[in-house]
């Protein structure tokens, strides 16, 4: 299937439209809204600070687009400050607002563990998935492939936090703390991490992500629209 990577200026596109044609997806990237109101599917990849990629989303039409796309049910991955970008909005030199697709907000990760010793912050590194409160596994979602123990790779220092546990697909534990990792509601589904920096697993998920798109079913906690 045709996969739009929407262009953001803030993230490694070619990474990306390179593990979606792996996965055997035709990536179209593109930063015209037009385009974006015509997708079969969506990929919003992003790096850096939330309020920088919401203002350059409205710079270029794109947050009115991927809004009115995914309300006509057009499903919707993303990616890092991607899938912040999903919330309702983030802490993060703000308070600025986001594009309200998941109900939540994004909040700095704690500078001190569960124990109260100094963490590092940003968090860097391959983590385990775990699934999220509530639920006993992945199955039916694009995180069904994930074995157990399955590493992905992390890269952050502000982490959503979803009002409601239904919209928290995945976790990972940092410093003895669950920090949410994957959250889907409808046929919208974000990732901390990087799936096309994560190896075998990462590809796994793209991929059935792709295979769930394509038959129209994207499973999260409620419609998106």
């Amino acid at each position: 299937m045709k996969v739009t990577v929407i262009d953001t200026g803030r993230a490694n596109l070619l990474s990306v439209q390179r593990a979606l044609a792996y996965c055997g997806a035709v990536p179209e990237l593109t930063g015209d809204p037009a385009a974006v109101l015509a997708a079969e599917a969506l990929v919003l990849p992003g790096v850096g600070a939330f309020g920088d990629g919401m203002a350059e989303l409205r710079r270029r039409g794109l947050a009115e687009a991927i809004c009115r796309r995914v309300g006509q049910g057009t499903p919707l991955l993303g990616i890092c400050l991607g899938m912040q970008m999903l919330f309702d909005g983030s802490d993060e030199f703000g308070p600025h607002e986001g594009l309200g697709l998941i109900p939540g907000w994004v909040r700095r990760l704690p500078a001190a563990d569960a124990a109260g010793a100094p963490q590092r912050v940003p968090h860097i590194a391959w983590e385990p998935l775990l699934p999220g409160p509530g639920r006993a596994d992945f199955a039916g979602t694009a995180l069904q492939s994930v074995p157990d123990g399955g590493e992905c790779y992390f890269i952050h220092s502000y982490a959503a936090e979803p009002a409601d546990d239904a919209f928290r697909l995945a976790d990972c534990l940092y410093g003895g703390r669950r920090v949410c990792a994957a959250a889907a509601r409808g046929r919208v589904l974000g990732t901390q991490f990087h799936p096309e920096k994560s190896g075998a697993v990462g590809l796994g998920i793209l991929h059935d992500f792709l295979a769930l798109c394509s038959g129209r079913h994207c499973r999260g906690a409620e419609p998106a629209s």
